[in-house]
């Protein structure tokens, strides 16, 4: 019986969770809106590369100074001996 009961109350949950998300808001956009929001797109590429740019730069940098310090530590194991 408390079988049942479990099984009637998830199904009612999962139905309120179901139309909950089918009565969600819409949102409506008007044509202006629309070509700002389109026109927009070129310069927010651009900025999502150069900042793509600027990482890699600055990792690269890191890797580098790491990579040079790596090889002057293996280069002294060598000279000391």
């Amino acid at each position: 019986m408390h079988y049942k009961k479990t099984l009637i109350g998830l199904t009612i949950v999962l139905g309120l969770l179901i139309t909950g998300m089918a009565r969600a808001e819409q949102i409506k956009t008007t044509p202006t809106e629309f070509v700002e929001n389109l026109a927009s797109v070129p310069g927010k590429v651009g900025n999502q590369i150069n900042i793509e740019i600027e990482k890699t730069k600055e990792y690269q940098k890191k890797s580098w100074a790491d990579a040079k310090a790596q090889w002057q530590k293996l280069l002294s194991k060598f000279q000391a001996n």
